[in-house]
């Protein structure tokens, strides 16, 4: 039988054990009782099975509230354990937002547990060709811009919103000019007023032909089509009609179902934004972490995935984004040729590109860079050539330092960034 695997951090007061056999309970054939029609062949071919329980230690006050556990008058010690549980994929079938709700769901409100967060999501081999692959992934996003062999270089359109289009046109060429890989809009910028798709997205292209014109390079523009689904796939056929190669959209805000649908529409590239993704994670004990989040949002097939960065505004641990970055870059399954681009942002420059590269173990990683690149005290094209200085500096295992003595765009940016 298949089976797909979830693991869970969990804390209660109650047996480890019991709580982890109601959790696979809860969340496929069973209930808080037995009921009529739930036959051992039933069970046999339906329920879920536990399998491990890794207690973890204990804490004297709960994570979380329950009113459940009030009534019961459990007043602790609070467990921890990580948890194992099987489902079978029969339960589920070629349905992500139900895979999505088996493996986590109510899980979030039992009243046993004071802490609960899925930790990671595996599916076997032959499950995992049931779901679309990324269009583009790592090498077509690669051939698409011709470049190999080190990090894709990109940057964010700033101010976030309140541009005009031609304002933004005029800022993409000038990027384009640069020497810049790839651009995203914002997350915060899909289709205002002030810039609509309809407008915004015929301007931009233009710059973007143009520059390949003289250049014979073509960069990628990440467009921000996150709307509801009908929108979004009238948006990504603008963009295909202008011969745009990549789409964005807000992963948490559009859900499983309308990336699916998405992926199935359009053969750009999908670059996902994972902007809300705090709310699930960055809670110790409740919620949801990277591992298992990406996997669902792989199985719509996304080519691209945020995994912050290290060192910048947010409040990532390298640890975490190290994890972030190799599971984007591992099969979700055995033999699966699935990989997506991990993407790096948030306050990133080129004093830390070392870290990203050291976090990736690779080069297949998008690094980019807003303020690191059009903050640059001598403009956006340096901005870019200390990214490039960077790397160099990086691969020859030579220090930032002594590169930037003979590199002025590199040392430009570790005296004005270097202070920040």
């Amino acid at each position: 039988m298949e089976r797909i695997t979830a693991d869970y951090l969990i804390e209660t007061p109650f047996p480890l054990a019991d709580v982890a056999a109601t959790m696979a309970g809860e969340q496929s054939s069973g209930t808080f009782v037995r009921v009529a029609g739930e036959t051992d062949e039933l069970r046999a071919r339906s329920a879920a099975e536990v399998l491990r329980v890794e207690e973890l230690g204990e804490v004297e006050t709960p994570s979380l509230g329950s009113a459940y556990i009030a009534r019961k008058g459990a007043p602790g010690p609070f467990r921890r354990a990580r948890v194992s549980i099987a489902f079978p994929v029969g339960n589920i079938g070629k349905n992500l937002p139900t895979l999505a709700s088996t493996v986590s769901g109510n899980l979030f409100d039992l009243g046993e547990v004071t802490g609960l967060k899925l930790l990671n999501v595996e599916v076997p081999p032959e499950y995992r060709t049931r779901y679309p692959l990324p269009a583009q992934g790592i090498d077509g996003t690669r051939a698409s811009l011709g470049v190999q062999g080190r990090p894709i270089f990109g940057t964010i359109i700033k101010p976030n919103v309140g541009m005009t289009p031609e304002a933004i046109a005029t800022l993409v060429a000038d990027l384009c000019a640069a020497g810049v890989d790839f651009i995203k809009d914002d997350e915060i910028c899909a289709n205002p007023d002030v810039a609509p798709l309809s407008a915004r997205v015929p301007l931009v292209m233009e710059a973007i032909k143009r520059a390949e014109d003289r250049s014979g390079r073509r960069v990628m523009m990440a467009f921000n089509i996150t709307d509801e689904l009908d929108a979004m796939r009238r948006h990504a056929d603008l963009v295909a009609r202008h011969g745009g190669t990549c789409v964005m959209a807000s992963l948490n805000w559009c859900g499983l179902s309308a990336m699916e649908t998405l992926r199935a529409h359009t053969p750009l590239a999908i670059h996902g934004h994972r902007n809300g993704f705090g709310a699930m994670s960055r809670h110790s004990a409740l919620g949801m972490a990277f591992p298992a989040y990406q996997a669902l949002y792989r199985l719509s097939g996304v080519d691209h995935m945020h995994v912050h960065g290290i060192g910048g505004k947010f409040v990532d641990s390298p640890e975490e984004v190290t994890e972030a970055a190799r599971a984007c870059l591992s099969p979700l399954a055995e033999g699966s040729d699935d990989a997506v681009m991990p993407a790096f942002s948030s306050g990133q420059w080129a004093g830390t590109l070392a870290s990203a590269l050291e976090a990736a173990g690779s080069s297949d990683l998008m690094f980019m860079c807003g303020g690191g690149i059009l903050a640059h005290p001598d403009g956006p094209a340096s901005g870019i050539a200390s990214l490039h200085d960077a790397y160099e500096a990086f691969s020859s295992g030579e220090s930032l330092a002594d590169a930037a003595r003979k590199r002025p765009a590199l040392a430009a940016a570790l005296e004005f960034f270097g202070r920040r």
